[in-house]
Formats: C-alpha cells, structure tokens, sequence
C-alpha cells in the first residue's frame, strides 16, 4: 500500500492531517506504512498532479475524498465535509479509516 500526504506550505492544517493519518494507521495495526509526504509548491505541480488542496491523502494513487467539481485545482486549503455535516480543514476520520482498510483487503 502506498499512502501519500500532499501539502502546500500555505496551509496550517498539515501537520494535524498527518497526525491523524499516522494515528488511523496505528489503530488498523497498518503502522508498518510509510506515509510519503510530499510538497506542492508550484501552480503547475499543483495542475500536473490535479492537487484539490491541502493537505490531501493519496491511497494507491487515489485520492480518499473525492473532490467535487467546485473545488479547484491549485495551491490552496482544502476544505472536507464530516460525515455530520461539519466542515473541517481533514478528512473525516471515519472516511480515512473506510479508505484505509479497502486498500488493506
């Protein structure tokens, strides 16, 4: 499994996303997984990889929220809805976890 964390320095909300990544993993006895963590700092990175914000968690390649067409693509904060509605600067933590076990199976 190859987990990936994409963040734009711009953005505060990186280092909780990773905490609470690395935490998931621990929890599903997945913490063998390294988290690659890579930077977006350009327009046109962001274009090439059609990064939707920061911080965004990559699972095999696929993005575990995916984005609806009113977000853009390009260096800024992302913005997740929680399976209650809220919104939140991370995934939902019950989302993470779904998109961690699928790709465990």
């Amino acid at each position: 499994m190859v987990v990936e964390l994409l963040w734009w320095a711009g953005c505060p909300s990186t280092d909780r996303a990773l905490a609470e990544l690395r935490e998931a993993l621990v929890e599903l006895e997945l913490d063998d997984v390294r988290v690659r963590v890579s930077e977006i700092a350009t327009d046109d990175e962001a274009q090439a990889v059609g990064f939707a914000g920061s911080p965004t968690i990559l699972i095999n390649g696929a993005d575990i929220v995916a984005h609806n067409v009113e977000e853009q693509i390009g260096l800024s904060c992302r913005v997740y809805t929680r399976r209650d509605g809220r919104v939140s600067p991370t995934p939902d933590p019950a989302d993470l976890r779904d998109a961690l076990r699928r790709a465990a199976a």
